[in-house]
């Protein structure tokens, strides 16, 4: 949700926001011609109330034909009150929900463009010299010999996009888990096992249930939605409180697992486990004073940059375009490992500043000597199951083992090489 003081003051910039998504500039005016409708109904209202509140001072005093008057205006002044406030209502819902409309302003410098338009801000590490396409074997054969992935009987129990990580697949999952919570534990974050269903106004809140409401699963039954991230639970962690930054920002790492229906992914990565319905993630979550949002953002990213350089994966840091961020982002960065198997990017991490978009709508407030005001809200990826298919592809070695990145060790009892099941 956006700050109606701003639409109203520089409305142009939020046209252009509109405008580098590629999303209709329209509802600038709508909002605008709402407000006004709002604020004169308002006005009306208060009016006709102020002139009641006076008349009602007045009958005592009054006697005779003058009281009858009296008496005869404020029959007519409580319908006409009564109807000013209905329509005050009205205009007041319809500014609420056209104000759930726009998405996030995007930050200055945000390429414009959809997915295609992204800048590269840097490439990190070497890539394994494998071969490419068929001769670089692919995560799922990898995951396979090792005794590790399980799409077969995933799609046997669950249909397609489900599998089973089994043996060294589930020590893995668990080990990038585990190193991503230490990180984030050690960076200052609260370790948190979060819920993963959410009430229909924390999800709405965050900005899921827009363009993108078909890729949530709900559950009829009980009005729940099951979480694609616990980015969702996190920001709804402190909705409609008060919270104190006085001591810096309030950073919260989430571990829960993850749904998403992949609706509109059809023929997109059916192979293995790069594009799935359910997988576990480590999520950051931080809630900052406004201004210091963009500082924040860089940090969150630093961390993911450090997760990268941790498993030795080659990767590049991408500046996402506008048409591509989600509805509740103001800037989002990638990073994204290299994948042998398909000589091609594979986003592992996503960073978002989402500015006070999320807060207005959830009422996460800070208090300052002013009074209240919104927070800022950012997250990023720190882990997940998809870093399984860059780990087994970069450091596949020749005799069919998988080199065991040295961050990784410690999880794995210590095993340096992954090999074959039955060698």
């Amino acid at each position: 949700m956006l700050d109606l003081r701003l639409i109203r003051e520089d409305p142009d910039r939020v046209r252009a926001s509109q405008r580098a998504r590629g999303e209709s500039v329209d509802v600038v005016d709508q909002l605008l011609a709402a407000d006004e409708a709002r604020r004169s109904s308002l006005t009306e209202f208060e009016r006709l109330r102020a002139e009641q509140k006076a008349l009602s001072k007045d009958i005592p005093s009054a006697s005779g034909d003058e009281k009858q008057a009296l008496l005869v205006r404020a029959k007519e002044l409580s319908a006409q009150v009564k109807d000013a406030e209905a329509a005050a209502d009205d205009a007041q819902r319809e500014l609420d929900e056209l104000a759930l409309v726009p998405s996030n302003v995007i930050v200055d410098g945000v390429p414009a463009g959809g997915e295609d338009d992204y800048t590269v801000l840097r490439e990190v590490g070497e890539r394994p010299d494998l071969g490419t396409g068929e001769q670089a074997r692919d995560h799922l054969e990898i995951g396979e010999s090792l005794g590790a992935i399980d799409t077969e009987r995933g799609a046997k129990v669950s249909g397609a996009r489900f599998y089973f990580l089994t043996g060294v697949g589930a020590q893995l999952e668990l080990a990038i888990l585990n190193l991503a919570l230490a990180t984030a534990a050690e960076a200052g974050f609260t370790p948190m096992i979060t819920p993963t269903l959410v009430r229909p106004e924390i999800m709405s809140g965050t900005g899921f249930l827009g363009a993108h409401a078909d890729e949530v699963y709900r559950i009829e039954a009980d009005d729940m939605y099951l979480v694609g991230t616990s980015e969702v639970a996190l920001a709804g962690y402190h909705s409609n409180e008060i919270v104190d930054l006085s001591n810096g920002p309030l950073r919260y790492a989430g571990w829960s697992a993850c749904y998403r229906r992949e609706a509109g992914s059809y023929g997109k990565d059916t192979r293995g486990i790069i594009r799935v319905h359910q997988f576990h993630k480590v999520e950051m979550f931080s809630y900052c004073r406004a201004e210091d949002a963009v500082d924040e953002h860089e940090r969150l990213l630093g961390w993911e940059e450090r997760m990268m350089a941790a498993i030795e994966v080659p990767y590049r840091v991408i500046d996402t375009a506008a048409g591509d961020l989600g509805a509740s982002a103001a800037r989002k960065y990638d990073c994204e490992a290299w994948l042998p198997s398909q000589s091609r990017w594979l986003e592992l991490t996503s960073t978002s500043n989402c500015t006070t978009f999320q807060a207005r709508r959830l009422g996460v407030r800070e208090r300052t000597d002013g009074g209240t005001r919104h927070v800022a809200t950012l997250n990023g990826t720190l882990g997940t199951t998809r870093w399984i298919v860059a780990i087994l592809e970069n450091h596949q070695q020749p005799d069919g083992s998988v080199r065991v990145p040295v961050a990784l060790r410690p999880y794995l009892g210590g095993r340096e090489l992954l090999t074959p099941a039955g060698t």
